[in-house]
């Protein structure tokens, strides 16, 4: 698994489309094919993805998390539950994006565990709908093939 770490390669993972949603976290899928990526950009000399391996990146913007150790906590499950559960993610860049922040009145430690626990529980309900949003697409398209 490769991390994301370029603003261009975080711009052309958002460009694609939103393959899941939970409450709290949208995961943004980009093909590694497509034409925008397997081409040189134009001010670069090397394409942005170099690896055909899956490629994750997490976005915890201050509009939802205000507190550094919260955010850095947040990313950290990401990467975390997505190691974990990496191969039954498509050959693919994906982004994690922080949509909605945690109450602050619930979770009161920035790095608490009860946070540090609903985060993953969250994760983890993300990735297993994405994983069945791929795998039910595989199945419709080798269905449609004569």
């Amino acid at each position: 698994m490769q991390r994301l770490k370029t603003r261009a390669q975080f711009q052309a993972v958002l460009a694609g489309s939103t393959v899941a949603r939970t409450a709290h976290f949208a995961l943004h899928r980009c093909a590694l094919d497509g034409p925008s990526l397997s081409a040189e950009p134009p001010t670069a000399a090397a394409p942005l993805f170099t690896v055909d391996d899956v490629w994750i990146g997490a976005m915890v913007p201050k509009r939802w998390a205000k507190r550094a150790v919260t955010r850095n906590a947040i990313k950290r499950q990401v990467y975390n539950v997505s190691a974990q559960s990496g191969a039954a993610l498509p050959r693919a860049a994906h982004v994690v994006r922080l949509r909605a922040a945690f109450d602050r009145k619930e979770f009161i430690s920035a790095s608490s565990e009860k946070l540090k626990a609903a985060v993953r529980a969250e994760l983890q309900q993300l990735l297993a709908r994405a994983t069945a949003t791929s795998a039910g697409a595989a199945t419709a398209s080798r269905k449609a093939r004569p």
